[in-house]
């Protein structure tokens, strides 16, 4: 059982937290997949400093995509991660901090682009995989570890995974060289019990191996906040969360919520509601995240994202009743 502790709280209250929680900050890798990664250097390190500030653990800076897949002509530095671009964000980089990047199975070149991680800035290196690149992602990540980099497991889509599938994959990762692994609601269609079911049977899975579990999720029904919660209260201790709830489609789980959640001293809310203001205030006026009731139905019928963005870039953003019926004929 993790070790929590109570602090008296600033009404004179008891609060829970658990030291052993880690956030995981993927505003600019998640926030990316909305405008091709295409941030700017300047919000990038805004980003970062932010990161630091608060105290959170890890900060996800983007991909490790193959230039032979995605020409780097039409994506953004964060989609490749490149040493030099990386360096020159960060400086010397706190030791309170890891950077993180993610490597899409089957979307990466890592034997070469993931250098040794002497040669890197980079801490951690997080792969993300469907179940059916089990065999790859598992490559992936000893590389990785051979490297000298931690490594994480993101299994992605579970929510339309078969359990004796599920069951399976979960028994691999186990043996796997992963520091952790992590649960993932990719098209926002779980609810609170089913959360809490996925992390008991992770925890299993992983139990007297050391790896720890996490929880991703995304905001199709309003839920990405709600479900974090639910995945701390059932032993999970990696979180994600992105700065406004930044995030492609509906966005994910909002970083000054759980901070807000957490009553944890290690974390510090000002820095992200100053940024915030500052930063994610006018982005708003550029690009569009966060909810809306395209995502919420692609949610409840568990599907991916795609067709409400398609939806919310085209000519009729606001015809919800066109894309219901649209997207229930084609199931």
């Amino acid at each position: 059982m993790n070790e929590t502790r109570r602090q008296p709280g600033a009404n004179g209250g008891w609060v829970a937290f658990r030291p052993d929680i880690k956030i995981l900050d993927c505003t600019i890798r998640d926030g990316g997949l909305i405008n091709d990664h295409l941030f700017e250097e300047d919000f990038a390190k805004a980003v970062y400093d932010t990161c630091v500030a608060a105290g959170v653990d890890y900060v996800e800076m983007g991909y490790k995509c193959s230039k032979r897949i995605y020409a780097p002509s039409q994506f953004g530095r964060w989609k490749f991660c490149e040493e030099d671009d990386l360096r020159r964000l960060v400086g010397e980089k706190p030791a309170t901090v890891k950077m993180s990047v993610m490597a899409d199975a089957e979307r990466t070149d890592y034997h070469e682009d993931i250098l040794p991680r002497e040669q890197s800035v980079i801490d951690c290196v997080r792969v993300a995989a469907y179940i059916h690149q089990i065999p790859v992602a598992l490559d992936m990540i000893q590389d990785a570890a051979d490297k000298g980099y931690e490594t994480m497991m993101q299994l992605m889509a579970v929510s339309v995974v078969q359990e004796h599938e599920l069951h399976d994959a979960l028994n691999i990762i186990a043996r796997s060289a992963a520091d952790a692994v992590y649960l993932v609601d990719s098209y926002g269609a779980l609810y609170s019990e089913q959360v809490r079911a996925l992390t008991g049977l992770y925890l299993k899975a992983m139990e007297g191996t050391g790896k720890e579990v996490g929880f991703h999720g995304h905001n199709n029904q309003q839920l990405a906040f709600a479900n974090t919660i639910e995945a701390i209260v059932s032993g999970a201790n990696r979180l994600d969360a992105t700065i406004s709830g930044i995030g492609r489609g509906a966005g994910n789980c909002p970083l000054e919520l759980l901070i807000g959640f957490l009553h944890n001293p290690k974390f510090r809310l000002r820095p992200v509601l100053q940024c915030c203001r500052d930063v994610f205030v006018p982005l708003r006026k550029k690009i569009e995240w966060g909810y809306s009731i395209p995502y919420g139905i692609s949610g409840m019928l568990n599907l991916h994202p795609r067709e409400a963005i398609k939806m919310r870039a085209g000519s009729a953003p606001d015809d919800y009743v066109a894309f219901y019926d649209q997207v229930v004929e084609e199931e």
